[in-house]
């Protein structure tokens, strides 16, 4: 279910995966720092867990966004139960949680199944 069409390879050393044609970030305790919090542009991170019906909800949205601002934005996707550690240093509690990065910081938060404006609505702000 999420991503939408098809799983994430765990196993691939690839770290994007390429999800209803866009290039989303398949976030790990090892390349969580190189991407999100060195990135040079804002990052919006999914925290996300396949059981998580809210999460598979807003996962279309969260990939047309990716594709609609994709020279502005990285979108990162972080499984919570793959990576418990990353989820509660930054605070995660209930899913699905978006979170902009923004130099390294968190610039935004938003805890629940949001329609896809409200998303875009607090996210350009950030661009």
């Amino acid at each position: 279910m999420i991503p939408p069409k098809g799983k994430i390879d765990k196993s691939s050393k690839n770290d994007y995966t390429d999800f209803n044609s866009t290039m989303e970030v398949v976030l790990s305790a090892e390349n969580f720092e190189s991407e999100v919090l060195k990135s040079p542009l804002p990052v919006l991170v999914d925290f996300w867990a396949d059981w998580c019906m809210p999460c598979h909800a807003i996962a279309p949205a969260i990939a047309e966004i990716a594709n609609t601002y994709q020279d502005r934005l990285k979108v990162g996707k972080l499984d919570v139960d793959q990576h418990p550690t990353i989820a509660s240093k930054f605070g995660v509690r209930s899913i699905p949680n978006l979170k902009i990065f923004k130099n390294g910081r968190i610039a935004e938060e938003i805890i629940g199944a949001v329609p896809k404006n409200e998303i875009i609505k607090r996210l350009v702000k950030h661009l």
